[in-house]
């Protein structure tokens, strides 16, 4: 069957639909027949009623006029409604007929050099006497009523008799000019554009829900807790900056390297005015008052937790009691506070103007309480519940909601849905890599993609950490790159993209705490990779279900 485009012309009158049958009935299985081309070039629009293409041969571009047609020795005319009105078939289809091959060979996939191009107008309802000639338009470039049965094969003889020596249409040719009729370098749907349109559409509705803060303007002591995506940090960052709008010196405190860069750089790009005091780690306070660097954390030892959970923490609060009043805070703002101990909070209260009634502005989440800390506020605090998802789509939150703990209100964009690729916890990273590679592929840049595991790091990971803390949280910047971390350091973060790659061989203590983050740091694209009965065991039934396992 004769290739066509499209399958199902829209076509506007008898005159043409008859070509359209007759070309139909008529070419072969290797020709080609394109109804209703329009092509533009910089002195007009034209469109082309049919062009065709003949196996072997070359392409021919028809121009169809129905109805009475007739030429007074000046002009073509056509009967329109009993009024003779001037027309100009053979102008039009031989310009058009130029525009269209200029087009085509300017596409670099073409790779057929100038073949057989020509022209012809089709008379479906007239009949145009065999003396007939024009000098822009000899008899055989025209087919009338009587010679419609014979349409093809008067192109095919209009082609042959061509005595340019050019080379004939090849199958390969007639693909090339369907793909180039098809257009170039197009647009494809672009998953970074529905990202941005999702994030500004997420930071809008964050920014309307900041009435929290004007409501409880009058309380100096709140604690605001919600699920993953409920914009719990803009809420955090935006009540710091108001407070030092107002002219208090303000601590904007949390506990892991990844939010602290965050929250740094985007303090950064407030006015001076506006900026908090300190920004950053509980712990990189306490060693901007003087106290000891202490050892590396990673390492998790008895005696590593003993320092920064007991032995730190009594150091600072000792020289938070000893700084001058310049030194102090009138307001702390601490997000992501359900990874703080008890002993943390003795040198926060001691590092306060006030300590009665200094303000304390708590943003927490009990459902990633990652680590085994069980620090609670030793202040009374009036609590705050978000009950609603912005951050995430309708998608991705819907699939980890099961592990939040509480009914969520899921206000985020439409999706991709969620994609589980099932393998072994030992496998999961591979696989993972070859997720990254895919979501390249679907066009998501390097900047928009993090690779996440619950369990040991990625190789890249540690690579990146050799060079020290700073340098590795820097990389998470990095447009050029895809950033490899860890669930634990990812808290309070998010990218646009995440493949998260379930690789704990078996279950632990916080495991169904470190994939409720996993799953929750991904606000438009989430491809979980791990092993099924794992992690229905850590999430439950409910969740299994939702991942589709």
């Amino acid at each position: 069957m004769v290739t066509r485009i499209p399958e199902t012309p829209r076509l506007v009158n008898t005159a043409e639909q008859a070509v359209w049958e007759a070309l139909l009935g008529q070419l072969g299985d290797g020709d080609l027949v394109v109804a209703n081309q329009r092509v533009t070039d910089r002195q007009k629009d034209h469109e082309i009623d049919f062009v065709v293409a003949i196996e072997g041969q070359g392409i021919v571009c028809l121009e169809v006029k129905g109805g009475e047609i007739w030429h007074d020795g000046s002009n073509w005319l056509q009967d329109r409604r009993g009024r003779p009105t001037p027309i100009h078939p053979v102008r039009q289809v031989r310009e058009s007929c130029y525009a269209l091959r200029r087009f085509v060979e300017d596409d670099p996939r073409w790779s057929q050099g100038r073949l057989h191009w020509d022209h012809m107008v089709v008379f479906p309802n007239s009949e145009i006497g065999a003396d007939f000639a024009l000098p822009d338009c000899p008899r055989w470039k025209v087919v009338d009523r009587s010679q419609l049965d014979q349409l093809v094969s008067r192109m095919w003889k209009v082609l042959v008799g061509n005595e340019m020596d050019r080379p004939g249409l090849t199958p390969l040719g007639v693909e090339q000019l369907a793909d180039a009729l098809a257009g170039r370098g197009l647009p494809q749907r672009d998953v970074v554009s529905r990202s941005i349109a999702h994030e500004e559409a997420a930071n809008a509705l964050s920014a309307e829900q900041a009435t929290i803060l004007r409501a409880t303007a009058l309380l100096n002591r709140v604690e605001v807790r919600g699920g993953a995506g409920s914009g719990k940090t803009f809420l955090a960052v935006e009540q710091a900056r108001r407070l030092a709008k107002s002219g208090q010196r303000v601590a904007l405190i949390c506990y892991s390297h990844g939010l602290a860069s965050y929250l740094g750089r985007l303090a950064e790009t407030w006015p001076r005015r506006e900026r908090p005091a300190y920004v950053g780690e509980f712990h990189a306070l306490g060693q901007l008052w003087g106290a000891p660097e202490g050892p590396d954390e990673s390492l998790r030892t008895a005696d590593t937790v003993r320092f920064w959970e007991q032995e730190l923490p009594r150091t600072m609060a000792e020289l938070a009691a000893a700084l001058p009043p310049g030194q102090r805070f009138d307001s702390v703002v601490i997000d992501e506070a359900q990874d703080f101990a008890d002993a943390w909070w003795q040198p926060i209260l001691a590092a306060l103007e006030d300590d009665e009634s200094g303000g304390i502005y708590v943003f927490s989440d009990e459902g990633q309480r990652v680590f085994d800390r069980q620090g609670v506020p030793p202040v009374q605090l009036v609590p705050l519940v978000l009950d609603h998802n912005l951050r995430n789509t309708r998608q991705i939150a819907g699939a980890f909601v099961p592990l939040v703990g509480q009914r969520m209100r899921l206000l985020g964009g439409e999706g991709p849905e969620v994609r589980f690729v099932p393998c072994s916890a030992a496998d999961a990273l591979a696989v993972a890599d070859d997720q990254v590679d895919l979501l390249l592929g679907d066009g998501w840049r390097p900047e928009d993609l993090a690779l996440l595991a619950t369990g040991s790091r990625h190789p890249e990971q540690v690579g990146r950490q050799r060079e020290g803390n700073e340098a590795y949280w820097k990389s998470f910047w990095d447009t050029e790159q895809v950033f490899y971390g860890h669930v634990l350091g990812f808290k309070g973060l998010e990218r646009a993209a995440v493949v998260l790659a379930v690789n704990e061989e078996v279950a632990q203590e916080r495991s169904r705490e470190r994939l409720y983050v996993g799953l929750s740091r991904a606000r438009d694209q989430l491809v979980v990779c791990g092993e099924p009965a794992l992690i229905r065991e850590v999430g439950g039934e409910e969740l299994a279900r939702r991942l589709g396992l």
